[in-house]
């Protein structure tokens, strides 16, 4: 992998990493702009941080964020009645949330979303992480489940969102190879 992670400003390039994510998960642009105003929120939010993956010149290719979950946030609103049903509710408390985790096409399947995500949680204070991603079988979540995330309900169903995800938790540190 010839990207550095480090510490990233995401509220200062969050154009860069949008476009990122635009590539990596089919935004338009009217997506993107709903999605700045989110993030630029989210980083906000007690404990939030970002990492990066940028390549040699500088340049975003990868990025991740996340924060301690609050019950009170959307996203635990909208998932907590699937988890709950499922009995595993207690995954919102005491959990990090990686919220978004996005790679360039050009540097996918070379380990720099493993790199990312393992970094960001490894420095998280929670004793486990969770997250949705698209309830499909996908490269994503076959990562996820290599980090050691389970499946804690699917078919999850986000206002607006034209496919369910899935909600997966990990205990934390997430598993190596």
């Amino acid at each position: 992998m010839d990207l550095v992670i480090g510490p990233l400003d995401l509220s200062a390039r969050v154009d860069e990493a949008l476009a990122v994510q635009a590539l990596a998960f089919g935004l338009g642009a009217d997506e993107v702009a709903v999605r700045r105003q989110i993030v630029l929120r989210h980083m906000t939010s007690p404990g939030a941080r970002a990492l990066g993956a940028t390549t040699p010149d500088g340049r975003l290719a990868g990025f991740v964020y996340g924060m301690p979950n609050d019950r009170a946030h959307w996203w635990s609103t909208v998932v907590e009645p699937y988890l709950r049903a499922l009995g595993n509710d207690g995954w919102l408390d005491d959990s990090f949330v990686i919220t978004e985790l996005h790679v360039h096409p050009a540097h996918q399947n070379r380990g720099a979303g493993r790199a990312l995500i393992t970094a960001l949680t490894d420095t998280a204070d929670q004793p486990r992480s969770i997250l949705s991603a698209i309830d499909t079988d996908s490269p994503a979540r076959a990562l996820y489940h290599a980090l050691g995330y389970q499946d804690l309900a699917r078919r999850v169903l986000f206002p607006s969102a034209p496919r369910p995800y899935a909600v997966m938790g990990a205990p934390l540190p997430l598993r190596r190879r």
